[in-house]
Protein backbone atom coordinates (compact mmCIF):
# COMPACT_ATOMS: atom_id res chain seq x y z
CA UNK A 1 0.00 0.00 0.00
CA UNK A 2 1.52 3.37 -1.33
CA UNK A 3 2.51 5.55 1.65
CA UNK A 4 3.16 9.37 1.97
CA UNK A 5 5.44 10.68 4.72
CA UNK A 6 4.82 14.57 5.77
CA UNK A 7 7.13 16.68 7.83
CA UNK A 8 6.04 19.88 9.34
CA UNK A 9 8.81 22.11 11.02
CA UNK A 10 8.87 24.91 13.17
CA UNK A 11 11.33 26.33 15.27
CA UNK A 12 9.68 25.17 18.32
CA UNK A 13 8.24 21.47 17.35
CA UNK A 14 8.38 19.01 14.30
CA UNK A 15 5.46 16.62 13.78
CA UNK A 16 5.24 13.88 11.18
CA UNK A 17 2.28 12.38 9.46
CA UNK A 18 2.21 8.68 7.78
CA UNK A 19 -0.37 8.66 5.24
CA UNK A 20 -1.97 5.60 3.47
CA UNK A 21 -3.97 6.49 0.47
CA UNK A 22 -4.95 9.86 2.13
CA UNK A 23 -5.78 9.01 5.49
CA UNK A 24 -3.60 9.85 8.46
CA UNK A 25 -1.65 6.39 9.91
CA UNK A 26 0.71 8.04 12.27
CA UNK A 27 1.55 10.91 14.17
CA UNK A 28 4.61 11.89 15.86
CA UNK A 29 5.33 15.21 17.47
CA UNK A 30 8.71 16.79 18.97
CA UNK A 31 9.34 19.51 20.64
CA UNK A 32 12.51 21.02 20.91
CA UNK A 33 11.98 21.88 24.72
CA UNK A 34 11.47 18.75 25.42
CA UNK A 35 12.74 16.08 23.10
CA UNK A 36 12.27 12.14 23.96
CA UNK A 37 14.89 10.14 25.68
CA UNK A 38 14.61 6.53 24.46
CA UNK A 39 17.23 5.06 23.73
CA UNK A 40 20.10 7.87 24.63
CA UNK A 41 22.72 6.31 26.48
CA UNK A 42 24.16 7.96 29.58
CA UNK A 43 26.48 7.06 32.23
CA UNK A 44 24.81 7.24 35.17
CA UNK A 45 25.51 6.90 39.41
CA UNK A 46 23.44 4.39 41.48
CA UNK A 47 21.36 7.04 44.16
CA UNK A 48 19.84 4.38 45.92
CA UNK A 49 19.92 0.74 46.04
CA UNK A 50 16.40 -0.88 46.79
CA UNK A 51 16.76 -4.98 47.63
CA UNK A 52 12.85 -4.46 49.28
CA UNK A 53 11.39 -3.90 45.07
CA UNK A 54 14.94 -5.33 43.37
CA UNK A 55 15.33 -1.85 41.56
CA UNK A 56 17.50 1.00 41.92
CA UNK A 57 17.42 4.53 41.29
CA UNK A 58 19.87 6.06 38.94
CA UNK A 59 20.80 9.76 38.50
CA UNK A 60 21.46 10.09 34.64
CA UNK A 61 21.27 13.97 35.38
CA UNK A 62 17.22 14.53 34.83
CA UNK A 63 15.08 16.45 36.97
CA UNK A 64 13.52 12.99 38.31
CA UNK A 65 16.31 9.99 39.33
CA UNK A 66 15.48 6.81 36.62
CA UNK A 67 14.60 3.95 37.46
CA UNK A 68 16.53 -0.03 36.73
CA UNK A 69 14.94 -3.07 37.69
CA UNK A 70 16.67 -6.37 38.13
CA UNK A 71 15.21 -7.75 35.26
CA UNK A 72 17.07 -4.89 33.32
CA UNK A 73 20.34 -5.66 34.01
CA UNK A 74 22.35 -7.10 31.45
CA UNK A 75 24.76 -9.70 33.30
CA UNK A 76 21.02 -11.09 34.93
CA UNK A 77 19.65 -11.85 31.24
CA UNK A 78 22.40 -13.65 30.16
CA UNK A 79 22.60 -15.66 32.84
CA UNK A 80 20.19 -18.39 34.07
CA UNK A 81 20.19 -18.13 37.63
CA UNK A 82 20.03 -14.20 38.43
CA UNK A 83 21.78 -12.23 41.01
CA UNK A 84 19.74 -10.43 43.50
CA UNK A 85 20.37 -6.06 42.96
CA UNK A 86 22.11 -5.79 46.20
CA UNK A 87 24.61 -7.90 45.01
CA UNK A 88 25.04 -5.90 41.89
CA UNK A 89 24.75 -2.40 42.88
CA UNK A 90 26.02 -0.29 45.37
CA UNK A 91 25.59 3.26 46.26
CA UNK A 92 27.27 6.05 44.57
CA UNK A 93 28.60 3.43 41.84
CA UNK A 94 28.92 4.63 38.28
CA UNK A 95 27.47 2.50 35.41
CA UNK A 96 26.44 2.76 31.69
CA UNK A 97 22.67 2.60 31.31
CA UNK A 98 20.37 2.94 28.03
CA UNK A 99 16.77 4.66 28.75
CA UNK A 100 13.90 2.15 27.56
CA UNK A 101 11.15 4.13 28.33
CA UNK A 102 10.11 7.83 28.37
CA UNK A 103 9.25 9.44 31.93
CA UNK A 104 5.17 9.08 32.22
CA UNK A 105 3.37 10.85 34.18
CA UNK A 106 4.94 10.62 37.89
CA UNK A 107 6.82 8.07 36.90
CA UNK A 108 11.38 8.47 36.10
CA UNK A 109 12.58 7.06 32.65
CA UNK A 110 13.31 3.44 33.04
CA UNK A 111 16.26 1.68 32.10
CA UNK A 112 18.30 -0.74 30.88
CA UNK A 113 22.07 -1.60 31.05
CA UNK A 114 21.72 -3.72 28.10
CA UNK A 115 22.74 -1.12 25.54
CA UNK A 116 21.52 -1.17 21.92
CA UNK A 117 22.24 1.22 18.99
CA UNK A 118 19.77 1.38 16.04
CA UNK A 119 20.76 1.57 12.63
CA UNK A 120 18.82 1.39 9.20
CA UNK A 121 19.14 -2.17 8.37
CA UNK A 122 20.77 -3.74 11.86
CA UNK A 123 20.81 -2.81 15.51
CA UNK A 124 23.81 -3.51 16.99
CA UNK A 125 24.54 -5.23 20.84
CA UNK A 126 27.59 -4.60 21.70
CA UNK A 127 27.56 -6.98 24.92
CA UNK A 128 26.27 -9.52 22.77
CA UNK A 129 27.53 -12.17 20.33
CA UNK A 130 24.60 -13.85 18.55
CA UNK A 131 22.65 -12.32 15.46
CA UNK A 132 19.18 -12.52 15.98
CA UNK A 133 16.48 -11.71 13.32
CA UNK A 134 13.20 -9.41 13.28
CA UNK A 135 10.32 -11.67 14.19
CA UNK A 136 8.67 -9.49 11.58
CA UNK A 137 10.50 -11.76 9.09
CA UNK A 138 8.57 -14.87 9.55
CA UNK A 139 9.92 -17.40 6.71
CA UNK A 140 12.19 -19.41 8.21
CA UNK A 141 14.37 -19.93 5.24
CA UNK A 142 14.64 -16.42 4.81
CA UNK A 143 15.65 -15.47 8.14
CA UNK A 144 18.65 -18.10 8.28
CA UNK A 145 19.72 -16.72 4.52
CA UNK A 146 19.62 -13.21 6.26
CA UNK A 147 21.75 -14.53 9.53
CA UNK A 148 24.65 -15.93 7.52
CA UNK A 149 24.51 -13.18 4.84
CA UNK A 150 25.37 -10.80 7.72
CA UNK A 151 27.85 -13.49 9.17
CA UNK A 152 29.76 -13.38 6.32
CA UNK A 153 30.28 -9.61 5.83
CA UNK A 154 31.37 -9.39 9.22
CA UNK A 155 35.57 -9.54 10.23
CA UNK A 156 36.70 -12.74 12.21
CA UNK A 157 37.99 -10.49 14.58
CA UNK A 158 34.58 -8.55 15.01
CA UNK A 159 32.59 -8.66 18.63
CA UNK A 160 29.31 -7.65 19.27
CA UNK A 161 25.70 -9.50 18.16
CA UNK A 162 23.45 -7.55 15.69
CA UNK A 163 19.45 -7.83 15.05
CA UNK A 164 18.47 -7.86 11.76
CA UNK A 165 15.43 -5.34 10.94
CA UNK A 166 12.90 -5.79 8.68
CA UNK A 167 14.26 -3.31 5.89
CA UNK A 168 17.25 -5.09 5.51
CA UNK A 169 14.98 -8.07 3.17
CA UNK A 170 15.94 -6.31 0.08
CA UNK A 171 19.18 -4.57 1.34
CA UNK A 172 22.45 -4.89 -0.97
CA UNK A 173 26.20 -6.11 0.58
CA UNK A 174 27.26 -2.67 0.09
CA UNK A 175 24.50 -1.00 2.41
CA UNK A 176 24.87 -3.77 5.18
CA UNK A 177 28.81 -2.65 5.46
CA UNK A 178 27.91 1.02 5.60
CA UNK A 179 25.45 0.17 8.51
CA UNK A 180 28.04 -1.59 10.35
CA UNK A 181 30.82 0.50 9.75
CA UNK A 182 28.47 3.29 10.81
CA UNK A 183 27.47 1.64 14.45
CA UNK A 184 30.91 0.50 15.06
CA UNK A 185 31.71 4.32 14.79
CA UNK A 186 29.29 5.65 17.13
CA UNK A 187 29.94 2.85 19.90
CA UNK A 188 33.82 3.82 19.62
CA UNK A 189 32.17 7.17 20.00
CA UNK A 190 30.45 5.90 22.86
CA UNK A 191 32.77 3.90 24.81
CA UNK A 192 35.64 6.91 24.33
CA UNK A 193 33.17 9.60 26.26
CA UNK A 194 32.40 7.13 28.97
CA UNK A 195 35.94 6.80 29.93
CA UNK A 196 36.22 10.65 30.23
CA UNK A 197 32.63 12.21 31.44
CA UNK A 198 32.13 12.06 34.87
CA UNK A 199 28.77 10.94 35.62
CA UNK A 200 25.90 11.27 35.22
CA UNK A 201 26.78 12.23 31.85
CA UNK A 202 25.22 11.98 28.25
CA UNK A 203 26.96 9.98 26.27
CA UNK A 204 25.11 9.49 22.63
CA UNK A 205 21.40 11.24 21.83
CA UNK A 206 19.21 9.62 20.15
CA UNK A 207 18.55 11.38 16.43
CA UNK A 208 15.62 13.67 16.03
CA UNK A 209 12.44 12.92 14.49
CA UNK A 210 13.21 14.42 11.09
CA UNK A 211 16.17 12.14 10.57
CA UNK A 212 14.62 8.93 12.32
CA UNK A 213 11.89 9.37 9.73
CA UNK A 214 14.89 8.25 7.40
CA UNK A 215 16.34 5.65 9.53
CA UNK A 216 13.11 3.97 10.83
CA UNK A 217 10.05 5.04 8.92
CA UNK A 218 10.90 4.76 5.02
CA UNK A 219 10.47 1.13 3.66
CA UNK A 220 9.45 -0.23 -0.01
CA UNK A 221 5.85 1.53 -0.10
CA UNK A 222 6.72 4.92 0.49
CA UNK A 223 6.42 7.06 -2.26
CA UNK A 224 7.86 10.46 -0.90
CA UNK A 225 8.45 12.63 1.89
CA UNK A 226 7.27 15.95 1.90
CA UNK A 227 9.21 18.30 3.98
CA UNK A 228 7.68 21.78 4.37
CA UNK A 229 11.68 23.41 5.80
CA UNK A 230 14.20 23.78 3.56
CA UNK A 231 17.05 23.90 6.47
CA UNK A 232 15.51 20.40 7.90
CA UNK A 233 15.73 18.99 4.35
CA UNK A 234 19.03 19.97 3.73
CA UNK A 235 19.85 17.85 7.31
CA UNK A 236 18.62 14.72 5.83
CA UNK A 237 19.74 14.66 2.22
CA UNK A 238 23.11 15.09 3.97
CA UNK A 239 22.09 12.36 6.72
CA UNK A 240 20.77 10.42 4.00
CA UNK A 241 23.49 11.00 1.91
CA UNK A 242 25.92 9.01 3.46
CA UNK A 243 23.30 6.60 5.67
CA UNK A 244 20.19 5.62 3.47
CA UNK A 245 21.15 6.63 0.46
CA UNK A 246 18.12 4.84 -0.77
CA UNK A 247 15.73 7.14 0.35
CA UNK A 248 16.92 10.49 -0.90
CA UNK A 249 14.50 9.67 -4.37
CA UNK A 250 11.46 10.08 -2.18
CA UNK A 251 12.55 13.63 -0.58
CA UNK A 252 10.37 16.42 -1.85
CA UNK A 253 10.45 20.07 -0.86
CA UNK A 254 7.11 21.71 -0.17
CA UNK A 255 6.53 25.07 -0.75
CA UNK A 256 2.98 25.69 -1.42
CA UNK A 257 0.69 28.65 0.11
CA UNK A 258 -0.84 26.51 1.87
CA UNK A 259 0.06 24.81 5.34
CA UNK A 260 0.91 21.19 4.46
CA UNK A 261 -0.82 19.82 7.49
CA UNK A 262 -3.72 21.91 6.38
CA UNK A 263 -3.64 20.59 2.81
CA UNK A 264 -3.66 17.16 3.82
CA UNK A 265 -6.90 17.44 6.21
CA UNK A 266 -3.97 16.36 9.16
CA UNK A 267 -4.87 19.42 11.44
CA UNK A 268 -8.54 18.40 11.58
CA UNK A 269 -7.25 14.69 12.29
CA UNK A 270 -5.12 15.95 14.98
CA UNK A 271 -8.51 17.53 16.58
CA UNK A 272 -9.87 14.52 16.22
CA UNK A 273 -7.63 12.41 17.88
CA UNK A 274 -7.99 14.11 20.73
CA UNK A 275 -11.95 13.43 20.88
CA UNK A 276 -13.35 10.89 23.33
CA UNK A 277 -15.62 9.73 20.40
CA UNK A 278 -15.14 8.68 17.19
CA UNK A 279 -17.88 8.37 15.00
CA UNK A 280 -17.91 4.95 12.20
CA UNK A 281 -18.92 5.07 9.02
CA UNK A 282 -21.38 2.38 9.72
CA UNK A 283 -23.61 5.27 12.05
CA UNK A 284 -21.66 3.61 14.96
CA UNK A 285 -19.16 5.16 17.29
CA UNK A 286 -15.89 4.32 20.01
CA UNK A 287 -15.58 5.92 23.15
CA UNK A 288 -12.31 6.01 24.34
CA UNK A 289 -11.23 6.72 27.59
CA UNK A 290 -7.56 7.02 29.26
CA UNK A 291 -6.80 6.26 32.92
CA UNK A 292 -3.42 5.95 34.55
CA UNK A 293 -3.45 2.23 35.00
CA UNK A 294 -5.54 1.49 31.36
CA UNK A 295 -6.76 2.78 28.70
CA UNK A 296 -10.74 1.86 27.48
CA UNK A 297 -12.73 1.36 24.26
CA UNK A 298 -16.48 0.92 24.15
CA UNK A 299 -18.03 -0.15 20.56
CA UNK A 300 -21.55 1.54 20.02
CA UNK A 301 -24.00 0.68 17.32
CA UNK A 302 -24.84 4.05 17.65
CA UNK A 303 -27.51 5.31 14.63
CA UNK A 304 -26.53 1.84 12.49
CA UNK A 305 -29.26 0.08 12.23
CA UNK A 306 -28.19 -2.52 9.46
CA UNK A 307 -30.31 -4.31 6.92
CA UNK A 308 -30.59 -7.96 7.51
CA UNK A 309 -31.14 -8.43 11.11
CA UNK A 310 -29.77 -7.62 14.69
CA UNK A 311 -26.63 -10.13 14.42
CA UNK A 312 -25.51 -8.88 11.19
CA UNK A 313 -25.67 -5.20 12.35
CA UNK A 314 -23.35 -6.15 15.61
CA UNK A 315 -21.01 -8.04 14.01
CA UNK A 316 -20.56 -5.23 10.74
CA UNK A 317 -19.98 -2.33 13.51
CA UNK A 318 -17.50 -4.90 15.69
CA UNK A 319 -15.41 -5.43 12.41
CA UNK A 320 -15.41 -2.08 11.17
CA UNK A 321 -14.29 -1.00 14.95
CA UNK A 322 -11.39 -3.32 14.85
CA UNK A 323 -10.15 -1.44 11.63
CA UNK A 324 -10.54 1.75 13.78
CA UNK A 325 -9.10 0.96 16.92
CA UNK A 326 -5.91 -0.36 15.52
CA UNK A 327 -5.53 2.78 14.07
CA UNK A 328 -6.55 4.90 16.96
CA UNK A 329 -3.81 3.18 18.84
CA UNK A 330 -1.08 4.37 16.27
CA UNK A 331 -2.61 7.63 16.24
CA UNK A 332 -3.38 8.78 19.39
CA UNK A 333 0.14 6.46 20.84
CA UNK A 334 -1.66 4.68 23.15
CA UNK A 335 0.06 2.36 25.16
CA UNK A 336 -0.07 -0.05 28.62
CA UNK A 337 -3.23 -2.25 29.03
CA UNK A 338 -6.01 -1.59 26.35
CA UNK A 339 -9.20 -3.08 27.28
CA UNK A 340 -11.81 -3.46 23.85
CA UNK A 341 -15.89 -3.66 24.57
CA UNK A 342 -16.97 -4.95 21.82
CA UNK A 343 -20.66 -5.69 21.30
CA UNK A 344 -21.99 -8.72 21.98
CA UNK A 345 -21.98 -11.60 19.62
CA UNK A 346 -23.49 -14.40 19.94
CA UNK A 347 -21.96 -16.10 17.20
CA UNK A 348 -18.25 -17.68 17.98
CA UNK A 349 -18.06 -17.50 14.07
CA UNK A 350 -18.27 -13.57 14.06
CA UNK A 351 -15.92 -13.60 17.30
CA UNK A 352 -13.03 -15.51 15.69
CA UNK A 353 -13.59 -12.69 12.82
CA UNK A 354 -13.71 -9.81 14.49
CA UNK A 355 -10.43 -11.00 16.66
CA UNK A 356 -8.99 -11.70 13.62
CA UNK A 357 -9.12 -8.56 11.55
CA UNK A 358 -8.06 -7.09 14.86
CA UNK A 359 -4.83 -8.66 15.10
CA UNK A 360 -4.40 -8.10 11.54
CA UNK A 361 -4.58 -4.58 11.77
CA UNK A 362 -2.67 -4.23 14.28
CA UNK A 363 0.12 -6.16 12.74
CA UNK A 364 0.79 -2.84 10.30
CA UNK A 365 2.01 -1.18 14.34
CA UNK A 366 5.68 0.03 14.27
CA UNK A 367 5.19 -0.94 18.11
CA UNK A 368 4.93 -4.26 19.68
CA UNK A 369 1.46 -5.45 20.83
CA UNK A 370 0.23 -9.06 22.42
CA UNK A 371 -3.78 -9.34 22.08
CA UNK A 372 -5.80 -11.99 24.13
CA UNK A 373 -8.86 -14.20 22.92
CA UNK A 374 -12.38 -12.50 24.45
CA UNK A 375 -12.93 -12.85 27.55
CA UNK A 376 -15.84 -14.61 29.26
CA UNK A 377 -17.33 -10.56 29.68
CA UNK A 378 -16.81 -10.51 25.74
CA UNK A 379 -14.19 -7.93 26.61
CA UNK A 380 -10.42 -8.29 24.66
CA UNK A 381 -7.63 -7.61 26.35
CA UNK A 382 -4.29 -6.48 24.82
CA UNK A 383 -1.44 -4.55 25.90
CA UNK A 384 0.65 -2.06 23.36
CA UNK A 385 4.49 -0.78 24.53
CA UNK A 386 4.49 2.35 25.63
CA UNK A 387 7.64 3.82 25.64
CA UNK A 388 6.10 7.65 25.21
CA UNK A 389 4.03 9.77 26.32
CA UNK A 390 0.48 9.64 24.37
CA UNK A 391 -0.85 12.46 21.94
CA UNK A 392 -2.91 13.56 24.48
CA UNK A 393 -0.43 13.98 27.46
CA UNK A 394 2.16 15.69 24.85
CA UNK A 395 -0.82 18.05 23.65
CA UNK A 396 -3.06 18.70 26.98
CA UNK A 397 -3.30 18.91 30.38
CA UNK A 398 -5.56 18.35 32.93
CA UNK A 399 -8.58 21.27 32.69
CA UNK A 400 -8.43 23.70 35.77
CA UNK A 401 -11.72 24.06 35.93
CA UNK A 402 -12.81 20.40 36.07
CA UNK A 403 -9.09 19.10 37.35
CA UNK A 404 -9.27 16.01 35.18
CA UNK A 405 -12.90 14.74 35.93
CA UNK A 406 -14.28 15.55 32.64
CA UNK A 407 -17.48 17.01 34.36
CA UNK A 408 -18.35 19.93 36.62
CA UNK A 409 -20.58 19.88 39.25
CA UNK A 410 -23.80 21.66 38.21
CA UNK A 411 -24.73 25.51 39.09
CA UNK A 412 -27.78 23.68 41.63
CA UNK A 413 -24.84 21.59 43.45
CA UNK A 414 -22.57 24.57 43.89
CA UNK A 415 -25.58 26.50 45.62
CA UNK A 416 -26.54 24.27 47.65
CA UNK A 417 -22.29 23.70 48.45
CA UNK A 418 -22.47 27.98 49.25
CA UNK A 419 -25.74 27.91 51.51
CA UNK A 420 -23.77 25.26 53.76
CA UNK A 421 -20.90 27.23 53.97
CA UNK A 422 -22.73 30.46 55.40
CA UNK A 423 -24.02 28.36 58.14
CA UNK A 424 -21.14 26.94 59.04
CA UNK A 425 -19.40 30.29 58.60
CA UNK A 426 -21.95 32.20 61.28
CA UNK A 427 -21.43 29.40 63.70
CA UNK A 428 -17.87 30.82 63.97
CA UNK A 429 -18.18 34.47 62.76
CA UNK A 430 -20.65 37.01 64.04
CA UNK A 431 -20.74 39.06 60.66
CA UNK A 432 -22.74 42.39 60.00
CA UNK A 433 -23.68 40.29 56.29
CA UNK A 434 -23.11 37.83 53.97
CA UNK A 435 -21.56 38.75 50.55
CA UNK A 436 -21.42 35.62 47.71
CA UNK A 437 -19.07 35.91 45.02
CA UNK A 438 -19.92 33.34 42.33
CA UNK A 439 -20.23 32.82 38.48
CA UNK A 440 -23.09 33.81 36.39
CA UNK A 441 -25.35 30.74 36.35
CA UNK A 442 -24.85 30.43 40.06
CA UNK A 443 -26.05 33.53 40.94
CA UNK A 444 -28.81 33.57 37.89
CA UNK A 445 -30.13 30.67 40.09
CA UNK A 446 -29.75 31.84 43.37
CA UNK A 447 -32.04 35.10 42.20
CA UNK A 448 -34.62 32.38 40.58
CA UNK A 449 -35.28 29.01 41.45
CA UNK A 450 -33.09 28.51 44.61
CA UNK A 451 -34.34 32.28 45.99
CA UNK A 452 -36.88 30.13 48.55
CA UNK A 453 -33.32 28.60 50.00
CA UNK A 454 -31.21 31.91 50.16
CA UNK A 455 -34.11 33.56 51.67
CA UNK A 456 -34.82 30.44 54.54
CA UNK A 457 -30.81 30.60 54.97
CA UNK A 458 -30.77 34.43 55.56
CA UNK A 459 -33.52 33.67 58.43
CA UNK A 460 -31.94 30.89 59.84
CA UNK A 461 -28.75 32.94 60.35
CA UNK A 462 -30.51 36.35 61.09
CA UNK A 463 -28.21 38.22 58.67
CA UNK A 464 -28.73 39.53 55.48
CA UNK A 465 -26.82 37.65 52.30
CA UNK A 466 -25.91 39.67 49.07
CA UNK A 467 -24.99 38.13 46.08
CA UNK A 468 -22.12 39.48 43.52
CA UNK A 469 -21.34 37.99 39.95
CA UNK A 470 -17.59 36.94 38.95
CA UNK A 471 -16.98 37.33 35.25
CA UNK A 472 -14.31 35.36 35.55
CA UNK A 473 -14.82 32.76 38.43
CA UNK A 474 -15.67 28.81 36.65
CA UNK A 475 -19.09 27.25 37.79
CA UNK A 476 -17.70 25.98 40.46
CA UNK A 477 -15.81 28.78 41.83
CA UNK A 478 -17.13 30.73 44.73
CA UNK A 479 -16.01 32.55 47.97
CA UNK A 480 -18.60 34.07 50.68
CA UNK A 481 -17.48 37.48 52.38
CA UNK A 482 -17.84 38.21 55.94
CA UNK A 483 -18.61 42.15 55.67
Amino acid sequence: MSEEILINVTPQETRVAVMQQGVVQELHIERGSNRGIVSNVYVGKVKRVLPGMQSAFIDIGLERSAFLHVADIWENQRNEEAKPIEKMLSDGQTLLVQVIKEPIGSKGARLSTQISIAGRLLVYLPQEAHIGVSQRIEDEAEREALRLRLQGLLPPDHSGGYIVRTMAETATDKEFLADIAYLDKLWRMLRERSQTSPAPALLYQELDISLRVLRDFVNEDTSRILVDSRGTLQRMTTFGRDYTASALAQLELYAGDRPLFDLHGVEQEIERALSRRVDLKSGGYLIIDQTEALTTVDVNTGGFVGVRNFDDTVFKTNLEAAQVIARQLRLRNLGGIIVCDFIDMDSAEHREAVLEEFKKTLARDRTRTTVSDFSALGLVEMTRKRTRESLAHVLCEPCPTCEGRGEVKTAQTVCYEILREIVREARQFNAREYRILASQPVIDLFLDEESQGLAQTSDFIGKPVSLQVETLYSQEQYDVILM
